[in-house]
């Protein structure tokens, strides 16, 4: 399986968990890719501003995200290190709970979902658990999580399908381009250039 090169940029427009926009930025870096973008949002009254630099590896495993965060509560910043076997530092710091993911998956964007089937790179019927260090977008706390499955199912139309199914039961169908950039996830976001 392969994906044509991610565009120079692409961007999202939010559902109905929140009011917003999401723009990323896609550049070549050292075989891989630096991705680089901002989420701005509206949700249960709160606002907040995410800016994200995520650098992933050829295979699109994530080897360093440095995440700003901006609500009324102040300015966060945390900075994920991982050596693309599967070990962490949050800041610095060596992060055991972490042991054996290999995406960051920020809840504030749509493109981090890019990396789980990128690097999984799934045939038509195969399926897959795809645990992910998670980004929480208010208070950027950073969580092991592990409730993530992608089932890749037949294409009708332009683009890849898969079903997705993650905590507390939330289930969906995930549409990506030939690019393996996610352009509609059901009640979360829908790609907008």
């Amino acid at each position: 399986m392969t994906f044509a090169p991610p565009p120079e940029t692409a961007a999202w427009r939010h559902l109905d968990a929140s009011t917003g926009f999401e723009v990323a930025y896609f550049r070549p870096l050292d075989g891989g890719h630096r991705i680089e973008g901002c989420t701005t949002a509206v949700e249960d009254g709160r606002t907040w501003i995410v800016g994200y630099v995520i650098d992933v590896d050829a295979a699109w495993i994530t080897r360093r995200a440095e995440v700003t965060g901006r609500s009324a509560a102040g300015t966060r910043h945390i900075t994920l290190e991982a050596d693309g076997a599967g070990h962490w530092r949050v800041d610095g710091a060596p992060a055991p709970l972490l042991d054996g993911l290999l995406d960051v998956d920020l809840e504030s964007s749509a493109m981090t979902n890019a990396f789980p089937v990128h690097r999984m790179r799934l045939a038509v019927g195969d399926e897959a658990d795809a645990p992910a260090v998670y980004v929480r977008a208010l208070d950027l706390a950073v969580e092991r999580l592990d409730e993530q499955h992608y089932v890749r199912i037949p294409d009708e139309g332009p683009g890849q399908r898969y079903d997705y199914t993650s905590v507390d039961g939330f289930a969906c169908r995930l549409v990506y381009d030939e690019s393996g950039i996610v352009l509609d996830y059901p009640g979360i976001a829908v790609r907008v250039r």
